[in-house]
């Protein structure tokens, strides 16, 4: 979707019962607050198996007024996670195949993916679950490439996250591809969240949350997202958080779930697709101020993470350029 365009894009997002609170806040919290040239960007209705009050996996119950058929006019489903994963509502995987059958860009957040696998959504391709119960997807559903190590996966029109706040990271990724990444990481400023994360970082199973503050990676991350054009290195990054370099890789991915290099290339091309889509410097220009280096090494990155060239990403995504998004198999 180009930016220019100011249609609406609709979000159906399924709440079957007893539905994930978290869950379910988590795409009206982040859509909602996406603006295109001061007009919102995205509609999102909730819609239930049986409209009405809807039991939820806390202590409270949800009214929905909105039954299935609201799918029908969707551009996009979300089912969300739900604490009886196991026997989705057959109403539920009718509409998910109708949908599917349609081309509609299919999604699931934590347990809501045995609802897409149940459908016959995921057979042959890959997708993840909450790791606590990605064996159970396996068992299950065994024409399923389970990645149960991974934030979120996408294949072709359909797109899984694992549990918790990786729906976030999911929803963020649905944002960028519709509108490019500056309005994606604009949203996650907003919402005080961390920046778009690659797909396949890890869900962080065998290692420590970090603490909200005052950690002396968090100090060197906010350096280095200052420091982007400049050539920063491992001992670079170690010599400002006061550490050995085997340390601060230690404590790094300890925190973020990647080496510092990984998080450091990631950032790097973070700032490109915002400079393709908000600036119009020439190639070397940007590939400079993001840290790069060359034309060539920005083009190698960026057709690797995105499937485009710069100047098609900035056609597709930038106010001075033309074109609509493709949405590719591969996790962007």
């Amino acid at each position: 979707m180009h930016p220019e365009v100011l249609a609406m894009l609709r979000v159906a997002v399924v709440a079957s019962p007893p539905v994930s609170m978290f869950n379910l806040a988590i795409p009206e919290l982040l859509f909602s607050k996406v603006e295109i040239d001061g007009q919102p960007g995205y509609e999102v209705v909730i819609c239930a198996p049986d409209p009405g009050s809807v039991p939820s996996t806390g202590t409270v119950d949800l009214h929905v007024p909105h039954g299935l058929e609201t799918i029908r006019e969707a551009d996009t489903v979300i089912v969300a996670g739900t604490g009886e994963p196991f026997s989705p509502d057959p109403r539920v995987l009718e509409a998910l195949r109708e949908a599917a059958g349609a081309g509609v860009r299919i999604a699931s957040l934590c347990t809501g993916a045995f609802s897409l696998a149940e459908a016959g959504l995921l057979n042959g391709r890959k997708a993840t679950t909450y790791w606590a119960h990605a064996d159970e997807l396996r068992r299950r559903h065994p024409g399923v490439e389970v990645q149960g190590d991974v934030l979120y996966a996408q294949d072709g029109q359909f797109l899984t996250s694992s549990g918790y706040a990786a729906g976030i990271d999911l929803c963020l990724h649905l944002i960028r591809t519709d509108y490019g990444a500056a309005v994606a990481n604009t949203v996650a400023r907003l919402a005080l969240v961390a920046p778009v994360r690659p797909g396949g970082q890890t869900q962080f199973t065998q290692t420590p949350l970090p603490p909200e503050r005052g950690t002396v990676c968090a100090d060197t991350r906010g350096w280095a997202m200052r420091n982007l054009d400049k050539p920063l290195t491992l001992t670079d990054l170690a010599r400002h958080a006061g550490v050995s370099v085997r340390t601060l890789t230690r404590r790094f991915h300890a925190e973020s779930g990647v080496s510092p290099l990984q998080w450091l290339l990631h950032q790097r091309i973070e700032r490109a697709k915002e400079l393709l889509e908000t600036t119009t410097l020439a190639m070397d220009q940007v590939a400079t101020a993001c840290g790069l280096g060359t034309a060539d090494s920005l083009r190698a990155h960026l057709v690797r993470r995105t499937g485009l060239t710069p100047s098609a990403y900035r056609a597709q995504f930038s106010r001075h350029g033309t074109g609509a998004v493709a949405v590719t198999s591969s996790v962007a």
